[in-house]
């Protein structure tokens, strides 16, 4: 099931707009080679190990463009997933299936490597109380899918975007006057303005966190680029007042142990912002008749 953000109204526009940047006027090299009536088939190919996203968003982009095209899932989102596998099949107008292949395969594939990559985190930190979170940096026009591949993988969803929490960041601190005025400032706007919005402070050190942690008021205290032994004494400092992020560079050679730290929290950028696309591939199948 998707996420309450991802609506029909999203999908919709998402893929209009997708299908018009690369299709145009027109698929040429498939309106010159397939015959309008001929119809085909075509299986969806794993091509390497993973985590499968994307499939629902895939049933979508086929259906939208082509109402009479059917496809038969055998692997939903969130499958692991072996290279031979075939994930769906999709049958109907070749025509169809050919110009939507692109757009299925662009959005599946980047899906899938985030689902896979947030999957291995995930696995990383079992058995501590560390979620893995992700961050805006995303790809511009595209981060509701990739968030959506995010929670496919096992992560969670942080904020959506700028309008959806107040996010104090190291910028927003220095010009507002330090951590206290920083903060300050987000009660009186949320007074003022009568939004309902948690507030999150980034710090850079034990003696930062403990600062944002008195002058209260803060959903949640970033410990950015802290060592694993500098959070741990953050979380200490903060003593449960609110919740604590890990941020700022973690791997998955350590990521392990920023959660045994005792944060709440690990956001991880490289999710979608450096994460590699799963091979996938999609294979036509000719109808003889």
């Amino acid at each position: 099931m998707a996420p309450d953000y991802i609506t029909d109204e999203y999908l919709d526009r998402f893929i209009k707009q997708a299908l018009q940047e690369d299709v145009g006027e027109g698929d040429h090299s498939t309106l010159c080679s397939v015959g309008e009536h001929q119809t085909g088939s075509a299986e969806l190919l794993v091509k390497e190990d993973g985590i499968l996203a994307g499939v629902t968003l895939a049933q979508r982009i086929f259906t939208h463009f082509d109402p009479g095209l059917s496809v038969e899932v055998f692997l939903e989102d969130g499958a692991s997933v072996r290279r031979g596998d075939i994930a769906f099949v999709v049958n109907g107008r070749a025509r169809s299936i050919l110009t939507t292949e692109r757009l299925v395969l662009n959005c599946m594939q980047r899906m899938s490597g985030i689902a896979t990559a947030t999957r291995r985190m995930v696995e990383e930190v079992s058995g501590t109380r560390a979620a893995v979170i992700d961050t805006r940096k995303t790809t511009p026009n595209f981060r509701l899918p990739e968030k959506w591949a995010v929670s496919i993988g096992g992560g969670k969803n942080h904020r959506l975007g700028l309008h959806d929490m107040i996010m104090l960041k190291d910028n927003h601190v220095a010009l507002a006057g330090g951590i206290r005025a920083a903060i300050l400032r987000a009660k009186d706007y949320i007074r003022a303005t009568g939004k309902e919005l948690k507030v999150e402070i980034e710090v850079a050190s034990v003696e930062q966190a403990a600062e944002a942690a008195e002058t209260g008021g803060v959903d949640i205290i970033m410990l950015d680029n802290m060592s694993p032994d500098e959070m741990a004494k953050a979380v200490k400092a903060i003593a449960g007042r609110c919740a604590t992020e890990a941020s700022g560079g973690i791997t998955l050679g350590t990521i392990r142990a920023v959660a045994e730290s005792g944060v709440d929290y690990i956001s991880v950028g490289a999710l979608t912002h450096s994460v590699k696309s799963l091979d996938l591939s999609l294979k036509i199948r000719v109808d003889k008749n």
